[in-house]
């Protein structure tokens, strides 16, 4: 009996220790993750419409956001919240003070304004209406003079075929060589006139696209402080011709 006693007092007291190392290696891996895992810097890449302040009080939005690994961890388990212009984000944990945020932007390359919505329909490189909204983003040009009644957000645009993938290939060739105008106007013709500040540029048909965008690129520096039409409109490889009539 004796025997069994101790046996049962020697069983109890390693059950005690057991569980006293482990609240130990508990507090010790909650003060390791307290003292070591804090936020200190946010690297962000991919951010081109918003600045890096947004994207960062976005991700560090609650009261333990000041714990990275609290941080990485929440956003494994769920996204981002939603953001306008934003497809999704992603969050990583570069070492115990750094997070590494990669921001997905929507590939929006143009807008139109919806009378009936009373809103921007942005759309990307496929014509898809990516974003709904009243904002308005400093390096999207608007585009005008086309109807586009019944506008569903996630379906294409609803303009004819061909003016579509005109109009797209227009603004992707515009992107590229970095020449965003202020607006793309069409007009009778469904020809489109590219609007930077008081310049208004024809372009006419839309062949030879890409040599015309080249043109452009090289003539608007030199046309800085002016105002007039440039005509592009019956530009060709054969008639090489530009013509600026400047404003009176």
């Amino acid at each position: 009996m004796i025997k069994e006693e101790r046996k049962r007092k020697r069983r109890r007291k390693k059950k005690l220790i057991g569980f006293l190392v482990f609240l130990l290696v508990l507090a010790v891996a909650a003060l390791v993750v307290i003292k070591v895992f804090t936020v200190e810097n946010v690297q962000i890449e991919g951010n081109e419409l918003y600045e890096d302040s947004m994207i960062s009080s976005t991700i560090l939005n609650d009261k333990y956001s000041w714990n990275s690994l609290y941080v990485f961890l929440k956003y494994r388990i769920k996204k981002v919240q939603n953001v306008p212009f934003i497809d999704t984000m992603d969050v990583s944990l570069k070492n115990p003070h750094t997070l590494h945020v990669t921001v997905y932007e929507k590939g929006i390359v143009g807008y139109l304004y919806v009378e009936e919505a009373g809103q921007n329909a942005y759309f990307d490189k496929d014509g898809f209406v990516v974003e709904m909204s009243s904002d308005i983003i400093d390096g999207i040009p608007r585009v005008e003079g086309l109807s586009c009644d019944g506008v569903v957000l996630y379906e294409q645009l609803p303009i004819a075929k061909n003016i579509t993938k005109e109009l797209l290939t227009l603004t992707q060739a515009l992107k590229r060589k970095e020449l965003i105008p202020d607006s793309i106007l069409y007009g009778r013709e469904d020809s489109p006139i590219l609007v930077y500040g008081n310049i208004w540029v024809q372009m006419g048909s839309t062949e030879l696209l890409t040599q015309k965008v080249e043109r452009i690129g090289k003539i608007l520096p030199q046309l800085s402080g002016e105002s007039g039409v440039l005509h592009l409109e019956n530009w060709t490889e054969e008639n090489t011709n530009i013509i600026f009539d400047k404003d009176e």
